[in-house]
C-alpha cells in the first residue's frame, strides 16, 4: 500500500467517526436515561414488595420486566444504528440494516450481511459501543440486585 492509498483510505474512515460517535454518545446518554429511569421503577415496585412474605419470587418477577424493559432500550438502540446504515446506503433495506445492526451491537455478527466497504469501520465501532452498552446494563443490574439484596435483607432483620 503506497503513502496515497493509505491516505485515500484513512479519509474514507472520517465518514465513519463523523457518524458513529455521535451514535455512541446519543445511544450512550439514551441508555444512562433509560436505565435511571428504570432505576426509579424498580425501587419504587421493590419498596411495595419487600414486607411481602413472597419477597423472592415478586422481586425475580420485577427483575425480568427490567430486564425486559433493557432489552427493548437495546432494540431502539440498535434501531438508531440501523436507520443510519439505511440512510448512508451501506446496506440495501431497512430490515437488513436492524439484522446487521443488531448483530454488530452484541458482537454476534451471525448473518451474511456486510456493510458496503467505504462503512465497515462503522460496523465496528457499533460492536465498540454494544460493549459500553452492555456494560452499563450489567452494571446496572448488578447495582439493583445488591441494593434490593441488602434492603430486603435488613427488612427481614427488622421484622425478626
Amino acid at each position: 500500500m503506497n503513502a496515497i492509498s493509505a491516505a485515500g483510505e484513512a479519509a474514507s474512515w472520517r465518514a465513519d467517526w463523523a457518524w458513529s460517535v455521535p451514535l455512541i454518545v446519543a445511544t450512550v446518554v439514551i441508555h444512562v436515561f433509560g436505565l435511571g429511569f428504570l432505576h426509579e421503577r424498580v425501587v419504587r415496585a421493590v419498596s411495595q414488595i419487600i414486607e411481602r412474605r413472597h419477597f423472592t419470587p415478586l422481586f425475580a418477577a420485577v427483575m425480568g420486566i427490567a430486564v425486559l424493559l433493557a432489552t427493548i432500550l437495546h432494540a431502539i438502540e440498535g434501531g438508531l444504528w440501523a436507520a443510519a446504515y439505511w440512510l448512508l446506503g451501506a446496506l440495501p433495506d431497512f430490515r437488513s440494516s436492524v439484522l446487521f445492526s443488531l448483530g454488530a451491537m452484541t458482537t454476534y455478527g451471525g448473518s451474511s450481511l456486510n456493510l458496503k466497504n467505504h462503512w465497515l469501520l462503522m460496523g465496528a465501532l457499533e460492536a465498540l459501543n454494544g460493549i459500553i452498552l452492555f456494560g452499563l446494563t450489567t452494571a446496572f443490574l448488578f447495582s439493583m440486585i445488591q441494593e434490593v439484596w441488602l434492603a430486603g435483607g435488613r427488612e427481614r432483620r427488622r421484622r425478626h
